[in-house]
């Protein structure tokens, strides 16, 4: 079906939905809610869900109006009815998509829970479940914030109740890790996320593509501390450029000359800094280099009150509770001579790419998603959707300032903001990292410019801040994500002075982010403009563009002209840089949806055999069955009759006790696996006369097999993701690295398996119970 045909199907449900709402618009109050009760009867005769949503949308269209007092515009009834048919909705910014998707979100809640809306941050969830809930409960259905309040803990949300809703707002990150913590769960009760029937993505853009290779990561068990961060730290300050390291031309790698690595030889003492035997040495001495000149301080984290925190480098935000892996965290705050923290091995972990495929239906809006529709649909089989403004924009979008160098693009940056504020029309000025947005606030000061300066410390705070920024005279300096998804209304007299203007700093790295800060001004139709500074020496030339580029920049920093005319060659370096990040970006996004998926093919059938047992009513056939393997494997690969073997395997996995005058007396019984079973059955009716109680033994059974279960899964997810460090982007002898990702999989999954079935057996036949005075027993597991 071609887009033109779509497109005359949805216009042709708007017109039915908007004709229909007089019919519901004469009803009073008690019959317009009790259309919900009349839907869910036709749902439960079999009746299918979108052949209730011209009636059900027009219902919504009249609840918000008698309960907000607003309205929804024909163009937000047109996408809605597109978001119905698995469609990323692209609406301009002020559409207001919040109201948009409460009518996807209604038609969808009739159906029960597993129905979600999700959004940029905790902040938002809150907002709009508080504000949108009116008007679901008033219709008769229940809604809930999936996302702890504002100063509350995320562990004291009641998660049962949560996910008992017909719809929940929540943000990305705490679906996620919700999922992850109820497949660790010990028994069903514990487990609170049971369907994912529809998501409803906002900035889908944003989750989807973004972030889409974050990997959420619930990390545990600590490791044993490693004693080599202080020593290669102190190694590398000894370290010359270009003489013992050297970096790429982007500068996002670096690595060690092979002088440097003798001068490190020679430093620590070692004669082969290379090999097996001082792997450890060099993987330190590897991270030290990058958390010495890859990652900066105030760009890549900030050190707050003697800790090391992360920050997201678009929007600054601090991102607490989150850290890097396989060391290189401990190896920045080795750098910057605070608290090593301990490194933690993975319990669980799952990209968003996965989560979201996990649902029945997807679908999302977002101010920006057409230049990534191939994508979309090649993914997540997500077409795009762009619907009108509700009134013409005349924003202005005015064409870049165009500098050779950093100081002489922001001094000119800084000439506008000055006429802006003489005038008092107000400006938002736009900057891509936290450092940035510091620097201009202190030339803001300099200039002894009142301002307002967001940085994404407070997603509430910037709400506010924000939606003052059109304000007559306002100076707001934000990064480029900070307040997103807050509506900037126009101060009275604003408009006959231009209207809001936004102006960037600099031009980020993804087009679409471009486009979302042109959209914070001329809102529904008014007045406003854009215009961005750029300069050879932001980051993403530096990054991207050619060798030619950056050495123009060196040589004519100090020009006495700066400006670049439009028609120069270096008018499209930006322009270029763009389009090589975004490809970069996409390779890299499906090479990680490549790789994910065959971690997912493995937690997925190591769920599912955990959810089988904590419901199951018997496990003696799943013991059987394990005994039988485990037997058997002994025995195949033990074909000599070695006694030595035998009663290692025996006592460290059967029975402590055993003695071994049987097989001393008749040997063959060392390849018996008729009596290895039996030796097995043995001890665990011994346990099983000890647990009397048929509920504790149950127990017993179900806690044994989950424990040596998730166990066995830490250990293979560190194999997963070790294995997934060595091969992504490499080639192996001229093998294609994701082949040989997935061979070496197979085989750990096999060893997985094998080690997991004899630590069942120890752990069932092995373990001590221990009773207590109160009638509860302890086990002590070997």
């Amino acid at each position: 079906m071609n887009f033109l045909r779509l497109s005359h199907q949805y216009h042709k449900k708007t017109k039915q939905i908007l004709k229909l709402q007089a019919t519901y618009k004469r009803m009073g109050d008690e019959e317009l809610r009790h259309q919900t009760e009349l839907f869910r009867e036709r749902l439960a005769e079999g009746a299918s869900l979108r052949s209730l949503l011209v009636e059900a949308y027009a219902v919504v269209c009249e609840a918000t109006t008698r309960v907000l007092h607003m309205r929804p515009f024909p163009v937000q009834v047109l996408g809605a009815v597109a978001m119905e048919y698995n469609n990323i909705v692209e609406m301009k910014t002020g559409e207001g998509k919040t109201l948009t998707a409460a009518m996807p979100m209604y038609l969808h809640g009739l159906t029960g829970p597993g129905n979600f809306l999700i959004t940029a941050n905790s902040y938002l969830a809150n907002r709009d479940a508080k504000q949108m809930g009116k008007v679901y409960r008033w219709l008769g259905l229940t809604v809930k914030s999936g996302v702890a309040a504002q100063e509350h803990e995320s562990e004291d949300r009641d998660r049962e109740k949560i996910y008992q809703a017909d719809i929940v707002y929540t943000t990305n990150s705490s679906l996620g890790f919700d999922y992850l913590f109820d497949n660790l769960a010990a028994n069903p009760s514990e487990q609170y996320l049971h369907h994912f029937n529809f998501a409803l993505l906002d900035e889908a853009d944003a989750i989807l593509l973004d972030t889409a290779q974050t990997p959420l990561i619930i990390a545990g068990i600590p490791r044993v501390q490693s004693n080599y961060y202080e020593s290669a730290d102190r190694m590398i300050t000894m370290l010359e450029e270009d003489k013992d390291y050297e970096f790429s031309e982007d500068r996002k790698s670096v690595w060690f000359t092979p002088k440097g690595i003798e001068r490190m030889q020679h430093f620590f003492g070692v004669d082969d800094l290379l090999g097996k035997k001082w792997y450890e040495l060099y993987r330190h001495l590897v991270l030290s280099l990058k958390a010495h000149f890859i990652y900066k301080r105030d760009r890549d984290y900030v050190v707050d009150h003697g800790e090391v925190v992360l920050v997201d480098r678009d929007n600054g935000r601090e991102l607490f509770g989150m850290k890097m892996q396989a060391g290189q965290h401990q190896a920045i705050e080795a750098k910057e001579h605070v608290n090593i923290t301990s490194e933690m091995r993975t319990m669980a972990s799952v990209t968003y790419q996965n989560l979201f495929r996990m649902f029945a239906q997807l679908s999302g809006m977002t101010g920006t998603a057409k230049t990534d529709a191939a994508e979309f649909m090649e993914v997540y089989r997500l077409a795009v959707f762009q619907v009108a403004t509700n009134k013409p924009m005349i924003r202005l979008d005015l064409p870049d300032r165009r500098y050779i160098a950093q100081t002489p693009k922001l001094l000119a940056s800084l000439q506008t903001v000055r006429n802006a504020f003489k005038a008092k029309r107000p400006i938002l000025i736009e900057t891509g990292s936290l450092s940035l947005s510091n620097l201009y606030s202190r030339l803001l000061l300099r200039e002894k410019i009142p301002h307002s300066l967001l940085n994404a410390r407070s997603a509430s705070k910037e709400a506010k801040i924000v939606a003052e920024a059109g304000q007559l005279g306002a100076v707001t300096v934000a990064t480029s994500m900070a307040g997103r998804g807050t509506d900037i209304k126009l101060g009275k007299g604003v408009a006959e002075r231009g209207g809001l203007l936004v102006l960037g700093t600099e031009r980020m790295e993804n087009r679409r982010v471009d486009n979302q800060l042109r959209g914070r001004a001329g809102r529904q139709g008014e007045p406003g403009s854009s215009m961005f500074y750029t300069s050879l020496e932001d980051r993403i030339v530096i990054q991207n563009a050619p060798k030619w580029v950056r050495r123009y920049a060196y040589h004519h920093a100090n020009d006495k002209k700066q400006t670049i005319g439009r028609h120069s060659r270096f008018a499209k370096v930006i322009d270029r840089a763009q389009d090589r990040v975004s490809n970069s970006g996409r390779s890299a996004r499906f090479s990680t949806l490549q790789y994910g998926e065959v971690f997912r093919v493995q937690r997925d059938c190591v769920y599912q055999t955990r959810d089988k047992i904590m419901v199951a009513k018997s496990l003696d056939q799943l013991v059987d069955s394990v005994f039988e393997h485990v037997a058997e494997t002994f025995v195949q690969e033990k074909p000599q009759r070695d006694i030595a073997a035998f009663l290692n395997f025996v006592y460290t996995n059967i029975d402590r006790d055993f003695l071994p005058k049987p097989v001393s007396e008749k040997p063959s019984l060392m390849q018996d696996k008729t009596y290895i079973l039996s030796l097995m059955h043995k001890q665990l009716d011994e346990k099983q006369a000890v647990l009397t109680d048929h509920d504790q033994w149950q127990f017993f059974q179900r806690l044994t097999l989950l424990k040596t279960i998730d166990n066995s899964w830490i250990d293979q997810v560190d194999n997963l993701q070790a294995l997934q460090a060595v091969t992504m982007n490499r080639t192996t002898n001229g093998r294609d690295p994701l082949y040989e990702y997935q061979k070496e999989t197979r085989r750990t999954l096999d060893e997985m398996k094998k080690s997991m079935n004899v630590n069942i057996i120890r752990n069932l036949l092995c373990s001590d119970l221990v009773f207590n005075d109160d009638g509860t027993v302890e086990i002590q597991f070997p």
